[in-house]
């Protein structure tokens, strides 16, 4: 902040200027400008290639995950909807619609404080049902 002194008589009277200097402000944006002018043709190539044209179906976005999770207490939820072992079948069919359940790979999220009996109700469901690929999640141990 700046500090404007007026002149005159013996006592000094210091009064604050508030006006915002931007100079240092534009000298930067005008250096950067200048950078990036001379960069950005060492970025392109200048080499003329005439490209052959792709022939690659393009891919398909993958279906969204189905995740099981099992609370300690033995409530079992798809995705955000409480659910259980005897209609996780039903359940599952419905959400995945159309496709194959041999192929659908099922994530399962169990509380560390679970029960056995519990978590095997659910594999027992999913097995019974045709789903047969299952992944069972796991916090990452390098974040803590």
């Amino acid at each position: 902040m700046a500090a404007k002194l007026s002149g005159g008589g013996g006592g000094r009277h210091v009064e604050q200027n508030s006006e915002i200097n931007v100079t240092p402000f534009v000298d930067i944006m005008l250096v950067l400008l200048i950078i990036f002018m001379v960069a950005a043709p060492l970025a392109t190539v200048s080499v003329e290639v005439k490209l052959p044209t792709a022939v690659a179906p393009p891919q398909v976005n993958p279906p969204k995950p189905v995740f099981i999770s099992i609370q300690n207490d033995g409530d079992v939820f798809l995705g955000d909807f409480r659910s259980s072992p005897e209609a996780l079948g039903d359940d599952l069919r419905e959400q995945i619609r159309t496709r194959n359940p041999e192929e659908e790979r099922i994530y399962i999220r169990a509380d560390q404080q679970t029960r056995y009996g519990d978590f095997m109700q659910v594999m027992n469901a999913l097995q019974d049902n045709g789903f047969y690929s299952v992944a069972l999640v796991g916090e990452d141990n390098s974040t803590k």
